[in-house]
């Protein structure tokens, strides 16, 4: 009999975590899940400084709920808060002859925009496009070493072991990559956590990224939403946006369609995890419980 393959997702946050144990491939299925809160001010997000102030704290929290999970899973994609870290999307006029050679040719370009020392930077990237005149396009992470080797050495010290860390907004995208995929001009818009992101694509590939933390009232979410979608236009007039996606917590999920559709001028689709992911049936998360997954199961879904 074959036995089907698992992978673990852990999403850490201000506020919280949630751990996600998932199988399958085409139609993934989750077969554990919880999402639990932190004790106030055990994580408070940096770009620069170690995020967690409770270290003994977070060892005893991480084991307690892998504990609670009842998996032999220890090997752990984990997601990060776009907040920890920082995004670029880059054009260089050069392809590389190796990955080493781009790595050091975006150091270069980066260490007079951004506000880091970037020998102290863990910075990683992915090629989107390669255009016909040689020049290519990428997608840039970067996070202060000291932030991620925290996170490593305390999940170690856990008894887990990580193996992939991305930002949230790239697992919540990968858990509805089926659908978005379909649109070559799609803009995806997400309120997650109390942080908005907006990811746009042109032609298929991603051109326009923007993600803000702690917008607690209306009217700073709809300023956001708004302001992301006219700079886009400025910035690229004739790549008109084909269609809108929208995702948010079960709750506001509806206003938070309105609020995008008067933002953006256009009738966002709003996506429902429900469609994307099965439950084992042993599990019976209501539709928040499941919402609250979304970040850890994105991050486990890297590994099937």
């Amino acid at each position: 009999m074959l036995v089907s393959r698992r992978a673990l997702g852990l999403e850490l946050a201000a506020d919280g975590f949630s751990f996600a144990v998932a199988s399958g491939a085409k139609t993934p299925r989750v077969e554990a899940g919880l999402t639990l809160p932190f004790a106030p001010g055990m994580l408070a997000l940096s770009r620069r400084e170690p995020n967690i102030t409770d270290q003994k704290g977070f060892i005893a929290a991480m084991r307690e709920a892998h504990l609670r999970l009842i998996t032999r899973e220890t090997l752990v994609n984990v997601s990060l808060p776009d907040a920890s870290g920082r995004v670029v999307l880059l054009d260089l006029e050069a392809r590389f002859r190796n990955r080493e050679e781009g790595l050091e040719v975006i150091r270069w370009k980066l260490k007079k925009s951004l506000p880091f020392d970037m020998s102290t930077v863990h910075l990683d990237y992915q090629t989107l496009a390669e255009k016909e005149n040689g020049s290519v396009s990428l997608l840039v992470s970067l996070i202060a070493r000291p932030v991620v080797n925290q996170y490593e050495e305390l999940l170690l010290q856990a008894g887990l072991e990580p193996k992939l860390i991305d930002f949230t907004s790239f697992n919540l995208y990968r858990l509805f990559s089926p659908r978005l995929d379909i649109s070559d001009d799609g803009a995806f818009v997400t309120f997650y956590r109390g942080a908005m992101t907006v990811l746009i694509f042109h032609a298929g590939v991603l051109n326009f990224y923007r993600t803000k933390e702690g917008l607690d009232d209306v009217q700073s979410l709809y300023r956001e939403v708004n302001s992301s979608f006219l700079v886009y236009g400025d910035k690229f007039p004739g790549q008109a946006v084909g269609e809108v996606f929208c995702m948010a917590a079960p709750d506001d999920a509806e206003s938070f369609r309105a609020l995008v559709a008067e933002a953006s001028g256009m009738e966002p689709v709003l996506l429902d995890l429900e469609r994307m992911v099965q439950q084992s049936p042993t599990l019976g998360l209501d539709r928040p419980a499941l919402h609250a997954l979304a970040g850890s199961l994105g991050a486990a879904l890297r590994s099937l």
